[in-house]
């Protein structure tokens, strides 16, 4: 426990959060601590997990929305989501120099791909007023002007997750172990 901030389970969280941390026990396996940091407020593990639900239906490719949950969190330095993504996105069969060049903030030789990390890391980076030449560069590269919302849908996501690790002070879960970062890995 940092800052005071618990990490919960679906045996002692608030009773508002708990099955939602039964939900994701079943759907992952185990709580993973950043759920169990949010059930103090029911309503930012609500709106998180509704979001996620949202973004995992929007219309990017599976490597796309990998894509973005990295590099947001790259670029809002969350040691904890870097892990968890790059360990969820090595597990849905993303190449691992993808996953390594997002974790160090190199381009993608995937030219679609690369067009995602630019913009998400121009959406977090410059707070949503993204150069209208980036939005061009993004379209060129064969994407849609829904892509770009479904961009702006995960880096949302992603911030309530970001910030909270960053407040809070998340443990690392053991299942992201082996992908642990640093920001200082980054060459931002």
């Amino acid at each position: 426990m940092m800052n005071g901030f618990r990490t919960y389970d679906e045996s002692n969280a608030p009773e508002a959060a708990r099955p939602m941390l039964e939900a994701a026990k079943k759907r992952m396996g185990f709580v993973t601590t950043l759920n169990g940091v949010m059930a103090e407020s029911p309503e930012l593990l609500a709106g998180y997990n509704a979001l996620a639900e949202q973004f995992g239906k929007s219309s990017l490719s599976l490597a796309a929305k990998q894509v973005v949950l990295i590099t947001a969190s790259v670029e809002n330095g969350c040691e904890y989501c870097v892990a968890a993504h790059s360990t969820l996105a090595l597990r849905a069969r993303v190449p691992a120099e993808v996953v390594e060049a997002l974790r160090t903030c190199k381009p993608v030789a995937d030219e679609a791909l690369e067009a995602v990390r630019r913009l998400t890391r121009a959406v977090v980076a410059q707070r949503g007023w993204v150069d209208e030449a980036e939005i061009e560069a993004f379209l060129a590269a064969g994407h849609t002007r829904r892509n770009v919302l479904d961009i702006v849908l995960g880096v949302g996501m992603k911030t309530l997750s970001n910030y909270t690790n960053h407040i809070a002070h998340t443990p690392l879960d053991p299942a992201w172990q082996d992908q642990e970062w640093t920001r200082e890995q980054a060459a931002v």
